[in-house]
């Protein structure tokens, strides 16, 4: 019998791990498939903040942190704004969750009312939508395409908004696509957000440190919207420590009372031992971790240089994150040895099932034409699956 909820038969699962989870049965099965599905750096965690956590667990802090997480985290993530982006936060505005998917839950918890509506340019990551979904907000979608770098106009910004925008998510480095918005882009979306006080900007920074060609610019920056915005970043991407479930949240102060008052009434406060190592990996200077981004960026430029022969396939060049997020539209209504390609999922199946590479198809992240690929994986993984998808479709039957 189907007890289901109204707000969870509106949802769907994740892509992401629709995928991840068939390349997992077909290894079980002792199938070779290359995965490049998950968002996951593969690299372990650096020796100093293992040694925190374990430090952390010898000293007992074992017990419930405070709901909005340690004194001296919220602090170190206050310095590390200071530092990094300028921006001034008091501990008081910081709160810790558990992610920075939870982060941006708390937020959308926190102001949306049923049908108020949350602005989303396309391409978007998987969990927006359905986290909308979940507050009983309704999505209201700005496209954009390879052509234009999957990057929004400021004028299309304003065209998205009604009396019913409550907020504008978006992440900036971008997950799928690999963009970010540079400063003057974003100065021009912050003058637009300025002029309506009711919207609520919800800023997904969580690849900040991944970027690289440029330096990172944070809305918030924008003394025009600083209090409308709500900073979401975490220690997942840019310090490996995605099963740690640290993300926090940097708000105007009533938004993070907000925030605090709903955590307080689901999960309370964070892992213990995570939010001490957090603060020693906010304190080293991120020099220490920086072979992660020079390793990203070399991979990088072998797929992009790979993935440019790749016959149908149109690509740019990602100057951010880890993620192609290529056109594979030449291949949309199309039939490839007998199975026809209505959208970018249906390619994604295929190159599963005919080159054994594992990606996620684009349409769960707002754009049907494209297929996300993960390079964060090995040099060697990265050559093969390239290999093994340009041999597929250089021969395979096409009509």
């Amino acid at each position: 019998m189907d007890n289901y909820s109204e707000r969870l038969n509106r949802m769907s699962f994740s892509q992401t791990f629709v995928m991840s989870n068939k390349v997992r049965e077909m290894k079980a099965k002792g199938i070779d498939v290359i995965s490049l599905t998950l968002g996951e750096p593969d690299f372990d965690v650096p020796k100093n903040i293992k040694e925190a956590a374990f430090a952390a667990i010898n000293n007992n802090f074992s017990h419930y942190s405070p709901v909005p997480g340690f004194l001296d985290l919220r602090e170190a993530i206050c310095e590390k704004l200071k530092r990094d982006n300028n921006l001034a936060y008091l501990p008081s505005q910081i709160c810790v969750s558990n992610g920075a998917k939870q982060s941006i839950l708390n937020v959308l918890s926190a102001i949306i009312n049923d049908g108020d509506e949350v602005i989303l340019p396309a391409p978007y990551w998987v969990s927006y939508d359905e986290m909308v979904k979940m507050v009983g907000g309704k999505s209201v979608f700005i496209e954009t395409s390879i052509e234009t770098d999957f990057k929004m106009t400021a004028e299309q910004l304003e065209k998205a908004i009604t009396p019913k925008t409550k907020a504008f998510l978006y992440s900036s480095p971008c997950n799928p696509s690999g963009s970010f918005y540079k400063y003057e882009e974003l100065e021009k979306i912050a003058d637009v957000v300025a002029k309506y006080p009711h919207i609520t900007i919800i800023s997904d920074e969580i690849y900040e440190y991944i970027n690289y060609d440029g330096k990172h610019t944070s809305i918030a920056e924008f003394p025009q919207v600083y209090e409308q915005t709500a900073v979401i970043n975490g220690m997942s991407k840019a310090f490996a420590m995605t099963g740690w479930r640290i993300g926090y949240s940097a708000c105007p102060k009533w938004l993070a009372i907000g925030c605090e008052k709903i955590q307080g009434q689901m999960t309370s406060g964070a892992n213990s031992m995570a939010q001490k190592a957090s603060v020693t990996a906010l304190k080293t200077d991120y020099s220490e971790y920086r072979y992660m981004i020079e390793e990203f960026k070399k991979r990088r430029d072998i797929v992009y240089n790979l993935m440019k022969e790749i016959p149908g396939f149109k690509v740019n060049y990602p100057e951010s994150a880890f993620y192609f997020f290529p056109d594979i539209s030449y291949y949309i209504g199309k039939s490839l040895n007998g199975k026809i390609i209505n959208n970018a999922d249906d390619f994604a199946m295929f190159l599963l099932d005919e080159a054994h590479v594992g990606t996620v198809g684009g349409v769960s992240f707002g754009n049907s034409n494209c297929v996300r690929f993960s390079y964060a994986a090995s040099e060697k993984e990265l050559i093969e699956a390239m290999k093994r998808i340009k041999d597929c479709l250089e021969n395979c039957t096409i009509s």
